[in-house]
């Protein structure tokens, strides 16, 4: 026999040695108490946290349901969105930069266009102002910014700036 088994056997002999020694009574009132905490510890790790769980999902399902109305409803846009046409930004010129420009309260020193290139030269304007024409740009018509000095003047919030402007997809 091997050592585990020699101690198993030794924890049998010394269980059936206490259960004899006890009365009928305390056999008895042992196995209702052995009864009552196996129940109690099987409730506890088996049955409580499934009710709780099951609540808690109760709980939780309108939202979910509502949860999944919306993303269904998102999907549907979106298949949507995708099977229509890409709108195409008007292609950038002289006068729809400077009209935007002017639009924006910015007054260009320089706007000359090569190709699908813009370069603008800004002298004292606002730099707010400034990000939100580009951001416009950026949104409208498409325009990203190739490149971009700016410089801070004296006067906080103003500045001076050379900027190149590019067409995504080659708007021409």
């Amino acid at each position: 026999m091997s050592a585990a088994m020699t101690k198993i056997q030794q924890l049998r002999d010394s269980a059936s040695a206490f259960w004899n020694e006890r009365s009928e009574q305390e056999r008895r009132m042992l196995t209702i108490g052995g009864a009552v905490v196996g129940l109690a510890l099987a409730y506890s790790l088996l049955v409580a946290p499934a009710l709780d769980g099951r609540e808690a999902l109760r709980k939780a399902l309108p939202q979910l349901r509502q949860d999944v109305a919306e993303l269904k409803a998102l999907a549907r846009t979106a298949a949507e969105l995708a099977a229509k046409p890409p709108v195409q930004a008007p292609p950038m010129s002289r006068d729809a930069l400077t009209a935007s420009l002017n639009a924006a309260g910015l007054k260009p020193q320089s706007l000359n266009l090569t190709g699908e290139y813009a370069k603008l030269e800004l002298k004292g304007v606002a730099f707010a102002a400034l990000v939100t024409w580009l951001d416009a740009q950026r949104r409208d018509s498409a325009v990203m910014v190739q490149e971009a000095v700016v410089t801070g003047q004296a006067t906080p919030g103003v500045v001076d700036a050379a900027i190149t402007l590019r067409q995504a997809g080659g708007g021409r």
